[in-house]
């Protein structure tokens, strides 16, 4: 079975080797970590114990950090090693961790790498986030008798059919995990139904709520609000946009911008794809409305004839939630177009009126929080993401109420970290 699935990796990777030299020559992705990806990862302190915790990209980073922080306190002699799959989500990891744990990427899934990887780090224990689950390094987990603990466990609807349908494939791959601590109910019964063991799979709630930050002001929001001439102006954020979306957006806003009451209202579009910022710039010069790429100016200060209204396009990594703060109203995107969402959690935290589209099946959980509690509105089309931020723009009570909601809906999930570090702190005590 290993050799028929080498053979199919190798296959795969031929298959795709063009379209991977494409992204790096011209996104300049996949450029980075390839010694790490064939498993060749040095450790800092190969005298330790070593516990390694794997989270894709940047969404599973970001929830990793109670549960690390909580663990290294814990277990000060431990060395932690965190792995990501994407670029961005290493440059988030390092961002986060790199001080004080090892940040590297995954290795593929084909078996010399795995187990290269697993004899390099010697892990006592495997955690990872939400479901990254690969045959050959479950299959080498277990073979060096390597628990591995899935956290925020988390299936959606769209993988639950997947996997569903290849069920006895993958059966074996997840009766291997050692515990499951799901982030729902319903996620622990689809990994029941996937092939865990019912007595491995418990859920916890999701870590995301712990690490929400609850508040309503960003370190460096004042700085970027004066170079780009917020201050005084209402600011619509559309924040991790995806493909198609921002037309939507762009139509909406001059709907809006019709309305004489609106003449001061900036738009501020940050696409979830750093490929994607030069596209994104021609549809907005292509409306008439004067441009501004951030990363032009975010060494300086915009200058005064260019700042009346200019629509913003945040075309750098990691400040997101600086534009959220300075927000009036906020969008998430990639759900007006099916794409799954983005994480609204950061939204809610600082307390801005939120609105998405139908399409969030990524993220069912938190939005079935959130709109039971009246937190977040949704909008299917330009028209109603019109009228959604003009009312939100003309009642401020309105809006106001929307993301206090929202805050409460964050403080009422909360409790996850201490749930999952009981249970892992277990496994540690049992002989690992």
């Amino acid at each position: 079975m290993k050799l028929v699935l080498d053979a199919l990796y190798l296959t795969a990777a031929l298959a795709l080797s063009p379209l991977i030299a494409y992204r790096a020559l011209k996104h300049h992705r996949y450029r980075q970590g390839w010694p790490q990806r064939c498993g060749r990862i040095v450790r800092r302190s190969p005298q330790k114990k070593c516990l390694w915790l794997h989270a894709v990209s940047v969404g599973e980073v970001n929830a990793a950090q109670s549960i690390l922080s909580e663990l290294a306190a814990k277990l000060p002699d431990t060395e932690f090693v965190v792995s990501t799959t994407t670029d961005t989500g290493f440059a988030r990891a390092q961002s986060l961790y790199g001080d004080q744990h090892l940040v590297t990427y995954f290795p593929f899934d084909f078996s010399p790498f795995v187990e290269r990887a697993f004899a390099q780090l010697r892990p006592c224990l495997c955690l990872l986030m939400e479901l990254e689950i690969w045959p050959n390094f479950m299959k080498t987990a277990h073979h060096h008798r390597v628990p591995v603990v899935v956290v925020n466990g988390r299936i959606s609807d769209r993988s639950f059919v997947s996997y569903r349908r290849v069920r006895p494939l993958i059966k074996s791959m997840f009766s291997r995990v050692h515990l499951v601590l799901a982030q729902t109910e319903e996620y622990a019964a689809r990994f029941v139904q996937l092939g865990c063991a019912a007595d491995k799979v418990i859920a916890t709630g999701s870590l995301k709520y712990d690490t929400a930050q609850i508040g309503d002001h960003i370190d460096g929001a004042d700085s970027l609000a004066a170079r780009l001439g917020l201050n005084g102006h209402p600011v619509w954020v559309a924040g991790g946009t995806g493909v198609d979306e921002e037309a939507l957006i762009l139509e909406a806003f001059e709907n809006i911008r019709r309305d004489s009451r609106f003449q001061a209202l900036r738009l501020v579009i940050v696409p979830r794809k750093p490929e994607r910022f030069d596209l994104v710039a021609e549809l907005i010069r292509q409306t008439g409305v004067p441009l501004v790429r951030y990363s032009r100016v975010k060494g300086g200060t915009l200058s005064r004839n260019r700042q009346a209204d200019a629509i913003v396009l945040g075309d750098t990594m990691g400040d997101l939630r600086k534009f959220y703060s300075l927000a009036t109203v906020v969008f998430v995107g990639r759900s007006l177009v099916p794409m799954g969402g983005s994480d609204m959690l950061e939204v809610a935290a600082l307390g801005k009126p939120t609105l998405f589209g139908p399409h969030t099946f990524n993220f069912r959980q938190t939005v079935d929080a959130l709109l039971k509690e009246e937190g977040a509105l949704v909008v299917t089309d330009a028209a109603q993401l019109t009228a959604a931020v003009t009312r939100c723009l003309l009642d401020p009570d309105y809006a106001a109420g929307m993301g206090q909601r929202a805050q409460e809906v964050i403080r009422s999930q909360q409790g996850a970290t201490a749930r999952c570090l009981h249970q892992i702190l277990k496994i540690l005590d049992a002989g690992c």
